[in-house]
Protein backbone atom coordinates (compact mmCIF):
# COMPACT_ATOMS: atom_id res chain seq x y z
CA UNK A 1 0.00 0.00 0.00
CA UNK A 2 2.83 2.40 0.89
CA UNK A 3 4.54 1.69 -2.44
CA UNK A 4 1.35 2.59 -4.35
CA UNK A 5 0.97 5.89 -2.49
CA UNK A 6 4.63 6.80 -2.97
CA UNK A 7 4.57 5.92 -6.68
CA UNK A 8 1.34 7.91 -7.15
CA UNK A 9 2.90 10.93 -5.41
CA UNK A 10 6.01 10.72 -7.60
CA UNK A 11 3.90 10.43 -10.76
CA UNK A 12 1.84 13.42 -9.66
CA UNK A 13 5.00 15.50 -9.11
CA UNK A 14 6.29 14.66 -12.59
CA UNK A 15 2.96 15.56 -14.21
CA UNK A 16 2.86 18.94 -12.43
CA UNK A 17 6.42 19.72 -13.53
CA UNK A 18 5.64 18.88 -17.16
CA UNK A 19 2.44 20.96 -17.19
CA UNK A 20 4.32 24.05 -15.99
CA UNK A 21 7.08 23.72 -18.58
CA UNK A 22 7.20 26.54 -21.15
CA UNK A 23 9.02 27.06 -24.40
CA UNK A 24 11.63 29.81 -24.47
CA UNK A 25 11.52 30.07 -28.27
CA UNK A 26 7.99 31.47 -28.50
CA UNK A 27 7.79 34.83 -30.25
CA UNK A 28 4.08 35.32 -29.52
CA UNK A 29 3.51 37.58 -26.57
CA UNK A 30 0.19 37.68 -24.70
CA UNK A 31 -0.48 41.16 -26.11
CA UNK A 32 -0.09 39.93 -29.70
CA UNK A 33 -2.47 37.01 -29.09
CA UNK A 34 -4.99 39.26 -27.35
CA UNK A 35 -4.89 41.82 -30.17
CA UNK A 36 -5.26 39.12 -32.82
CA UNK A 37 -8.30 37.54 -31.20
CA UNK A 38 -10.33 40.73 -30.78
CA UNK A 39 -13.26 41.07 -33.14
CA UNK A 40 -15.21 44.32 -33.11
CA UNK A 41 -18.89 44.38 -32.20
CA UNK A 42 -19.90 45.20 -35.78
CA UNK A 43 -18.38 41.96 -37.11
CA UNK A 44 -19.71 39.95 -34.16
CA UNK A 45 -23.21 41.21 -35.01
CA UNK A 46 -22.68 40.17 -38.62
CA UNK A 47 -21.47 36.69 -37.64
CA UNK A 48 -24.52 36.26 -35.39
CA UNK A 49 -26.86 37.44 -38.15
CA UNK A 50 -28.19 40.39 -36.12
CA UNK A 51 -29.25 42.62 -39.01
CA UNK A 52 -31.05 45.12 -36.75
CA UNK A 53 -27.82 45.88 -34.88
CA UNK A 54 -25.83 45.95 -38.14
CA UNK A 55 -28.24 48.54 -39.61
CA UNK A 56 -28.02 50.66 -36.45
CA UNK A 57 -24.23 50.57 -36.46
CA UNK A 58 -24.08 51.54 -40.14
CA UNK A 59 -26.51 54.40 -39.46
CA UNK A 60 -24.16 55.57 -36.70
CA UNK A 61 -21.25 55.67 -39.13
CA UNK A 62 -19.62 52.24 -38.87
CA UNK A 63 -17.10 51.70 -41.69
CA UNK A 64 -18.25 48.78 -43.87
CA UNK A 65 -14.65 48.15 -44.97
CA UNK A 66 -12.82 48.37 -41.63
CA UNK A 67 -11.03 45.12 -40.89
CA UNK A 68 -11.47 43.28 -37.64
CA UNK A 69 -9.08 40.44 -36.86
CA UNK A 70 -7.82 40.77 -40.44
CA UNK A 71 -11.22 40.34 -42.08
CA UNK A 72 -13.68 42.84 -43.52
CA UNK A 73 -17.37 42.80 -42.53
CA UNK A 74 -18.18 41.37 -45.99
CA UNK A 75 -15.82 38.47 -45.29
CA UNK A 76 -17.67 37.70 -42.04
CA UNK A 77 -21.03 37.90 -43.82
CA UNK A 78 -19.77 35.60 -46.58
CA UNK A 79 -18.18 33.13 -44.16
CA UNK A 80 -21.39 32.78 -42.13
CA UNK A 81 -23.69 32.95 -45.19
CA UNK A 82 -25.49 36.08 -43.96
CA UNK A 83 -26.97 36.96 -47.35
CA UNK A 84 -29.24 39.82 -46.26
CA UNK A 85 -26.41 41.46 -44.33
CA UNK A 86 -24.02 40.90 -47.22
CA UNK A 87 -26.44 42.64 -49.61
CA UNK A 88 -26.72 45.54 -47.16
CA UNK A 89 -22.93 45.84 -46.91
CA UNK A 90 -22.59 45.80 -50.70
CA UNK A 91 -25.24 48.52 -51.04
CA UNK A 92 -23.28 50.58 -48.48
CA UNK A 93 -20.06 50.27 -50.51
CA UNK A 94 -18.32 47.18 -49.16
CA UNK A 95 -15.14 46.34 -51.08
CA UNK A 96 -15.50 42.72 -52.18
CA UNK A 97 -12.00 42.62 -53.66
CA UNK A 98 -10.27 43.37 -50.35
CA UNK A 99 -8.01 40.58 -49.06
CA UNK A 100 -7.25 39.32 -45.57
CA UNK A 101 -3.68 38.55 -44.44
CA UNK A 102 -4.14 34.99 -45.77
CA UNK A 103 -4.90 36.44 -49.22
CA UNK A 104 -8.59 35.47 -49.17
CA UNK A 105 -11.45 37.61 -50.45
CA UNK A 106 -15.07 37.50 -49.29
CA UNK A 107 -15.82 35.15 -52.19
CA UNK A 108 -13.05 32.78 -51.09
CA UNK A 109 -14.49 32.70 -47.55
CA UNK A 110 -17.90 31.84 -48.99
CA UNK A 111 -16.33 29.03 -51.04
CA UNK A 112 -14.33 27.66 -48.10
CA UNK A 113 -17.35 27.55 -45.80
CA UNK A 114 -19.88 26.25 -48.32
CA UNK A 115 -21.92 29.45 -48.28
CA UNK A 116 -23.45 29.02 -51.72
CA UNK A 117 -26.04 31.80 -51.35
CA UNK A 118 -23.42 34.32 -50.27
CA UNK A 119 -21.21 33.25 -53.14
CA UNK A 120 -24.03 33.92 -55.61
CA UNK A 121 -24.64 37.39 -54.16
CA UNK A 122 -20.93 38.21 -54.44
CA UNK A 123 -20.76 36.93 -58.02
CA UNK A 124 -23.75 39.07 -59.01
CA UNK A 125 -22.27 42.15 -57.32
CA UNK A 126 -18.88 41.65 -58.96
CA UNK A 127 -20.42 41.14 -62.42
CA UNK A 128 -22.17 44.53 -62.13
CA UNK A 129 -18.90 46.38 -61.53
Amino acid sequence: MKKTIILSAIALCFSIVSVNATSTESNVTPNKVEAYLKVNSFCVSIAKGDIVTVKKLIARGEDVNQKSNGMTPAMYAAKYNRVEILQLLISEGANLKSKCPKGYTAKKYAELHGAKDAEKVIDMALSKK
